[in-house]
């Protein structure tokens, strides 16, 4: 993309609350069930059925918006959003508009250059719209399927202000908001299954103008990977449009992951299209302040907090506590891991480099880790007390450690790997390496230095690694400065 361009983006985040029922029946909102079995007249759209606003989604809603750092105002209205489409039986959808539940606040988000500040605009309740199924069927070609079993299930929508700058930044942004839904327990954040959805709005502009250009929303974003892929390729099409002196059409576009392009979906709405007005089957919500702080009490400690609590208390870098924090599992892993080793760097280095890659290749996420807590700390101390050397605590006890469950010591004991730090034996073998490599050892005394590693990497062969490396370091220092 030409460097002239400045990139502007704003995210629309879409998060299922986690309740049991829906957001204005007693529907259950479980995911996998046989289409259309979670339905009622209510979600249904029926004529003379009326909402009941569910409590708990309320709580979770207000619980969210605070730990977003936004003001939860006193009273909001239910407004109907107007529109057609299959999977909408009611021919619009209730949520909020002119008055939301909540405004302002901010994520925090850590890039490249430091620390960045996204502001978001508002949050607001509403319901799901049911799931039209255009693909996947034995006559899709000819027909879709609707299931509404998502219909009516209690939804928040955050929606950012245009402070992106890059498809990193956004990717940064969505992870940040995850990972504050997952602490605070509001939502889980599969996207996946849908229960975090994500649209973006994208437009270019000139460096230096500050009237923003056409944009277009981008729809379909089912995954962290594809929110970034889109985005990246939205970017650049938009970027040619305008170095080819055209100009960008305001639309909305579908993300075929696929193949990797967006594709046209329609032209892009306004809110005067939606035609909303207030809701006349609910009362306007009023929350009491006394309330409204009762929610705020049970908000815990944020990844934010915890981020700069673990860069203080244990010397991490801004990366590692980043990363460390994203989602509850993982801190709290990490957390019980360094409570037992006492070693925060290597627990931290462990974690970051083994363990998460382990867990890439099994498909797992932080929640199932097979390795337990005890387990990565005894490695770390048969490492730290030189029972075992570093090399071998990775190459052969790690991934049977992964595989099996089993504990370290017990790997040691069965495949006979305990380190050697016996002085004696350890001169033998550096003596029998310096017999065997006489040319070497002549260039070596003859002011070739650079040999040492070279010494080094023979004895640790030679003891398939179990040889104390620092050890064999100074034994070799002391017999190759011995003289000819």
């Amino acid at each position: 993309m030409s460097a002239s361009y400045e990139v502007v983006i704003g995210l629309e985040v879409h998060a299922q609350l986690k309740t049991r029922t829906k957001i204005f029946c007693g529907c259950p909102t479980a995911f996998g069930a046989a289409p259309n079995s979670q339905v009622c007249p209510v979600c249904l759209g029926h004529p003379g059925a009326l909402p009941v606003l569910n409590r708990r989604a309320v709580e979770l809603a207000v619980r969210g918006a605070l730990a977003l750092g936004s003001e939860v105002r006193g009273r909001s209205i239910f407004a109907r959003k107007n529109y057609f489409y299959p999977d909408l039986p009611k021919g619009y959808q209730i949520s909020q508009y002119e008055e939301p539940l909540a405004i302002g606040g901010a994520v925090t988000i850590e890039t490249d250059d430091g620390e960045r500040t996204i502001g978001l605009i508002r949050l607001h309740l509403e319901e799901d719209a049911g799931k039209s199924i255009h693909d996947g069927m034995p006559d899709s070609e000819v027909a879709s399927y609707v299931d509404l079993n998502r219909s009516g299930v209690p939804l928040v929508e955050i929606v950012s202000r245009p402070d992106m700058r890059s498809a990193d930044e956004s990717y940064r942004f969505l992870q940040r908001v995850k990972s504050i839904l997952r602490y605070t327990d509001v939502c889980d954040g599969n996207m996946e299954e849908g229960s975090l959805r994500c649209d973006a709005n994208v437009s270019l502009r000139p460096v230096g103008q500050r009237e923003l250009g056409t944009r277009t929303e981008l729809k379909n974003l089912n995954s962290f990977r594809n929110v970034r892929r889109a985005l990246v390729y939205e970017i650049g099409r938009q970027a040619a449009i305008l170095d080819g002196g055209g100009e960008v059409v305001q639309q909305t576009v579908s993300w075929d992951a696929a193949a990797g392009v967006t594709r046209p979906l329609r032209g892009k709405e306004e809110a005067h299209d939606y035609r909303y007005f207030p809701e006349p089957d609910l009362r306007p919500l009023i929350l009491s302040p006394s309330w409204i702080e009762q929610q705020r009490e049970a908000v815990p400690e944020l990844p934010g907090a915890r981020k700069r609590r673990l860069m203080q208390r244990d010397g991490l870098t801004a990366y590692e506590a980043d990363i460390l924090t994203l989602d509850v599992p993982l801190a709290d892993y990490y957390e019980r891991v360094v409570a037992i080793s006492g070693n925060a760097k290597a627990t931290s280095n462990w974690i970051l480099n083994d363990l998460l890659r382990e867990q890439k290749a099994a498909g797992r996420d932080e929640s199932e880790i097979p390795v337990s807590p005890e387990n990565l700390a005894e490695l770390i101390g048969l490492v730290d007390n030189g029972t075992i050397s570093p090399t071998v605590a990775r190459q052969e006890l790690f991934e049977p450690m992964y595989r099996t469950g089993k504990s370290p010591a017990e790997l040691v004991r069965e495949k006979g790997l305990e380190q050697i730090s016996d002085e004696e034996t350890l001169r033998e073998m550096a003596r029998t390496i310096l017999d065997e490599h006489p040319a070497q050892l002549e260039l070596y005394r003859g002011g070739k230095r650079g040999l040492f590693g070279f010494f080094v990497g023979q004895v640790m062969k030679a003891s398939k690694g179990k040889a104390n490396p620092k050890k064999v370091n100074d034994l070799l220092r002391e017999l190759l400065d011995d003289g000819p």
